[in-house]
């Protein structure tokens, strides 16, 4: 990609607050990226995050759009308005070339393991890592994607993916961001994976991990929103979610068509306090609630088509 100038604005928040500030940044900026307090060995054997640590929450904003000053007070009307209610810190704003952006996250992301298998290695550091047995591996470069698996919610969705993915599944991954969940379930034996991803900026940087992972053959990246209608060859075995629950409840009867009967979605990017609200619509809708996992505040939700 070229090498862009962008704002960056960016906003430290209390955990209860995240969901309602990522969902402004999702309707007014251009991407969402969560940052929290990680502890983490360099081999990826440790990893803490802080329960109660504020969060940083941060979006983007093309320098060259001409809707940028009407986007920008439309992020800063809502943060300020957010933090009449949460504690929201002001808006910080500043300008950086893209490739600054990359670059920043080097310094701090590390080889982390999730699950029982499933190891993240940056692509940069590649050459410090020596696999084990067993280990299922994803060469993640997040570029501006915002997706590295560190925040509870991936977490949350890789565990899932290891424990429901089967050789010869076909796969649906929602929001697909860096591309951590599509690559993962190539990894563990899906034959085909669809990973849709609404922003441009992300859909490339998926490509590109794919690209890395030598899996395009089994995972199409589109960039773009799902059909209205599927069609017979796009129906699934597994939808993985992990986005806001505002598009949850929109999306999740889409969800049903795509699905074959007794497929299963894990949907995630919601706050246990919020749990309850969603479960209902999904019971209403007529979806099988089989169980919830929890990691911090956030949960993923399993569910069955019947």
């Amino acid at each position: 990609m070229s090498d862009d100038q962008w704002l960056e604005l960016t906003t430290v928040v209390e955990p209860e607050a995240v969901e309602s500030v990522s969902a402004l940044f999702a309707e007014h900026g251009q991407g969402v990226a969560i940052e929290q307090a990680v502890e983490s060995s360099r081999d990826g054997d440790i990893v803490n995050l802080p329960a109660d640590a504020p969060m940083t929450v941060r979006t983007y904003l093309p320098l060259a759009d001409p809707k940028l000053d009407d986007r920008r007070q439309r992020l800063e009307k809502g943060v300020w308005a957010l933090g009449k209610l949460r504690q929201v810190s002001p808006l910080q704003v500043r300008t950086l070339r893209e490739a600054d952006w990359a670059n920043a996250w080097k310094e701090h992301f590390f080889v982390h393991r999730v699950g029982e298998r499933t190891v993240i290695v940056p692509s940069w550091r590649e050459a410090e890592y020596e696999p084990r047995r067993g280990d299922v591996v994803l060469l993640l470069d997040p570029g501006m994607a915002f997706g590295t698996g560190l925040h509870p919610t991936t977490r949350l969705c890789l565990i899932a993916v290891e424990q429901l993915v089967k050789p010869g599944m076909r796969v649906l991954d929602v929001g697909a961001g860096s591309g951590i969940l599509s690559i993962a379930a190539a990894r563990l034996g899906a034959i085909e994976v669809a990973a849709v991803e609404l922003e441009p900026v992300a859909a490339s940087v998926c490509q590109d991990n794919v690209n890395r992972n030598h899996v395009a053959d089994i995972v199409d990246v589109r960039a773009g929103t799902l059909d209205d209608e599927p069609t017979h060859d796009e129906r699934v075995d597994l939808i993985l979610a992990n986005i806001t629950i505002a598009t949850l409840l929109q999306l999740h009867s889409l969800f049903n068509a795509y699905l074959r009967p007794g497929g299963h979605a894990v949907l995630s990017g919601v706050l246990a306090e919020r749990a309850d609200e969603l479960l209902h619509a999904l019971r209403t809708a007529g979806w099988e609630h089989e169980r919830t996992e929890q990691e911090q505040d956030w949960v993923a939700i399993y569910i069955r088509r019947r």
